[in-house]
């Protein structure tokens, strides 16, 4: 039997395999913990989608401790590899969800939701209710951060992008490695264009005046949307 292929499994932790699998990564983190600022209100709840080992939002709940000390913080995530990070970590106004956040019930306080590259793992005729979800309870104001794997535009481009970044991997692993886990992400990672990305945001309702991209290294790309 094939086992099944996780990044909580991996040998130098996830933290540190994320990091060197994506150029900029801690920058990325940074922003969004930065960016949080902005919107994490007391009596309000701030949720992370696919939360790994909760490690984004215990830094964003330091963040803003002392601006909004009332604030809880919620982490999702479904891959049963990372649950042990959560009892080790466990804090009165942080708490984590180990279910799927297509069963998810959001706070109608909400006012923060991030996404560090979950959509993309999600059936694709899914990702457009759970966006829809997401608007539907953010507070006025509230904003939804996330970050995605997306298809370029021209061809030429995207091919020149994604052995450009080939090669950045190399710097931390081997070809083999490389090439090993391309093709078990074939079934499971199935990227949307920014375009698209943008179109289901509208759709759910954020204006378009409002959605805007942040951070972007190869075919990576950081959005938030405000609710207006």
């Amino acid at each position: 039997m094939t086992q099944k292929f996780t990044f909580a499994q991996r040998e130098e932790g996830f933290d540190n395999h994320i990091s060197q699998s994506i150029r900029g990564y801690n920058d990325l983190i940074g922003d969004v913990i930065n960016l949080s600022q902005y919107f994490v209100e007391n009596d309000t709840v701030v949720y992370d989608i696919g939360c790994s080992t909760g490690k984004m939002l215990r830094e964003m709940m330091k963040q803003n401790e002392k601006i909004a000390p009332r604030a809880d913080y919620i982490g999702i995530e479904i891959e049963e590899d990372f649950f042990k990070f959560f009892d080790e970590n466990a804090q009165s106004n942080l708490e984590f969800l180990r279910k799927d956040v297509r069963d998810v019930d959001f706070a109608v306080n909400t006012s923060l939701i991030t996404s560090i590259f979950t959509l993309q793992f999600m059936p694709r005729q899914d990702r457009q209710n759970v966006i829809n979800e997401i608007y539907n309870f953010l507070i006025p104001g509230g904003a939804f951060i996330f970050a995605e794997k997306t298809i370029g535009n021209n061809p030429m481009i995207h091919e020149m992008r994604t052995f450009t970044f080939y090669d950045f991997k190399k710097n931390s692993f081997t070809y083999e490695d490389i090439m090993a886990k391309e093709k078990k992400l074939r079934s499971m990672l199935k990227s949307n264009s920014r375009q698209e990305l943008i179109q289901m945001c509208e759709i759910a309702g954020f204006n378009s005046n409002s959605i805007d991209s942040f951070w972007q290294n190869f075919a990576f790309t950081g959005f938030i949307a405000i609710k207006n």
